[in-house]
């Protein structure tokens, strides 16, 4: 299992820990405090790999048109939502 306090470096660890709490609190075998902490690490992680997700987005490059010699161009792509993460989230979750 994944230290719980452990740093995790990449988006990917981040994840595998997340899906080792979902796993452990879908059991139902673990403590009740026990079952709190580790809901609050996922809750910590799955922020954290959002805001990784939303800074990957910021990176990608949309592509423009071509130059001359038929190269892309591109630029860097611009985030334009107004809505802060929270609200995004609450309206996801929201039945129809």
């Amino acid at each position: 299992m994944i230290e719980a306090h452990a740093d995790i470096a990449t988006f990917e660890q981040a994840l595998a820990e997340l899906e080792v709490i979902v796993r452990e609190l879908e059991d139902g075998q673990t403590e009740l405090e026990a079952s709190l902490a580790r809901y609050q690490r996922g809750v910590g992680l799955l922020k954290r790999c959002y805001a990784q997700l939303c800074d990957a987005e910021q990176r990608i490059l949309t592509i423009t048109g071509v130059d001359e010699d038929g190269r892309p161009i591109t630029h860097p792509f611009e985030h334009t939502a107004t809505a802060d993460t929270q609200a995004r989230i609450r309206n996801r979750k929201q039945p129809d």
